[in-house]
């Protein structure tokens, strides 16, 4: 008997660990329905930055009354909803992505339960916590939204279209995650290497960060020696870019290493910060121990406290600790009225408040910004060119010892930068960075929810690093 096409193609995929013929029209076609279904986030996201702008952001001028109490009145409502009646949309959503890239969530209730999180449905109920997020003007971005809406697409199309269903359950996932993250941020590259560092990390850290780490030092010394000019006519489009990264920079080096350092470390900080924030908030909104005390005046009482902290920063920061960082970066590296060191304190203090009462996004603009905040003091009257090296590397830096993945980092700041010739050094930035801020806190913020959330569902939290 002939098999079948299908038989045939899903026998090639196995054999290969490539896609089949059906496997890649299927997620060919799903690229449209994910792009349309990203635009309201955007959209959302784009009203954020306008709403920011409102403020004085180091230009002078009085904090607009409106736009004080909306951030006020946003945070408590995201609070009170997030909290209570869509619990189920708070945060990223990316937990049951992460669970089920281990094999012992690939059966019984927690499988279930990981399937449940990353239902499509779901993801409307994280719309309103998105536009109350925006709306406020919180400080997380769309990293994390973007990534879960892309699994849970892939996995309602996986009952439907029958290719699909012969990808592994955890490589599909990852795939629809990293397609929603780049399609986000318009990079096929970003998506790619979230997959591959962010939720299939286990396979791949120790990899990926040692050939970067031996790689990229090398590279750095062949053109800041001179090695490199000796043979450009071997490689001249690559001996052009490190050139322009290198060249005359040499002086750098002492303060980028600094700041390398400083700021991996800082990036571990950040991750124990955030944890401690979210564990002291569900301390305080536990439930009382008498039943017929209702816990809603105490979940309203903290969603008051929360909203004062946060409406406090955005006026201490004249409006820089709010959104998700990206016009922070961008005054940082090119304007000329740069916000000063001591806004870090309240971006930090706004960042870690945001993420513990449940607003929906990622970390990674947050750890952005606080790294370009960190370069401030080694900017003074540096040329543009040197100003903008040292910015891109404390965030670069601080995004790497916060999340530990050097070469997603490395990439995204490149693209924020618009500088290829970045690349070879933000790489071995991120590198570095990595360790640093692992040895100060031992897991990442989405480790620390996967390991709740395990321990939630009983399949051992203290396991949680063993592969599926």
């Amino acid at each position: 008997m002939t098999p079948s096409p299908e038989a045939i193609d899903a026998s090639e995929a196995r054999r290969s660990g490539s896609l089949g013929r059906g496997q890649v029209i299927a997620l060919l076609l799903a690229a449209l329905p994910l792009l349309l279904l990203l635009q309201p986030y955007q959209w959302l996201s784009a009203l954020g930055f306008r709403l920011q702008r409102a403020w004085p952001l180091g230009g002078g001028g009085g904090v607009p009354g409106g736009s004080l109490l909306l951030v006020f009145a946003g945070t408590v409502l995201l609070t009170l909803l997030a909290n209570g009646p869509l619990k189920g949309g708070r945060g990223g959503g990316l937990t049951g992505v992460q669970a089920l890239q281990l094999e012992r969530v690939q059966m019984g209730p927690a499988r279930s339960a990981a399937l449940a999180s990353l239902d499509l449905r779901r993801q409307l109920t994280r719309l309103p916590l998105l536009l109350l997020t925006h709306g406020a003007s919180l400080t997380v971005g769309l990293e994390s939204p973007s990534a879960s809406l892309g699994a849970s697409l892939l996995l309602a199309l996986r009952d439907r279209v029958a290719p699909l269903r012969r990808l592994p359950l955890p490589v599909l996932l990852a795939t629809g995650a990293g397609a929603g993250l780049g399609i986000a941020f318009n990079s096929v590259l970003l998506g790619v290497t979230y997959a591959v560092e962010e939720l299939c990390q286990r396979r791949s850290a120790a990899l990926i960060n040692g050939t970067l780490l031996t790689t990229g030092l090398g590279v750095v010394i062949g053109a800041a020696t001179g090695l490199w000019e000796s043979t450009a006519e071997a490689a001249p489009a690559h001996h052009a870019g490190v050139s322009l990264l290198v060249g005359g920079g040499g002086h750098l080096i002492a303060p980028a290493l600094l700041l390398t350092l400083g700021a991996g470390w800082l990036g571990g900080v950040f991750t124990a910060c955030t944890t401690w924030m979210a564990s002291r908030w569900s301390h305080w909104l536990a439930r009382p121990d008498s039943p017929e005390r209702s816990a809603s005046p105490r979940l309203l009482l903290w969603g008051l406290g929360a909203a004062l902290v946060i409406s406090l920063a955005a006026v201490a920061s004249d409006g820089w600790s709010l959104n998700d960082g990206q016009l922070l970066i961008l005054r940082m590296a090119y304007g000329e009225d740069r916000p000063g060191l001591e806004v870090l304190p309240w971006r930090l203090l706004a960042s870690v408040l945001s993420i513990a009462i449940g607003a929906p996004g990622g970390v990674m603009h947050d750890a952005m910004s606080l790294g370009a905040l960190l370069a401030g003091p080694l900017i003074g009257d540096l040329p543009p060119l040197e100003r903008q090296l040292l910015v891109w590397t404390g965030a670069t830096a601080l995004f790497s010892g916060a999340c530990r993945t050097p070469l997603f980092c490395a990439l995204f700041v490149a693209q924020i930068a618009g500088n290829v010739a970045l690349v070879p050094l933000l790489l071995l930035v991120a590198a570095l960075a990595a360790p640093i801020g692992r040895w100060v806190r031992s897991e990442t913020w989405n480790e620390v929810q996967l390991e709740r959330w395990l321990d939630a569902h009983g399949s051992g939290g203290a396991e949680r690093m063993k592969a599926g």
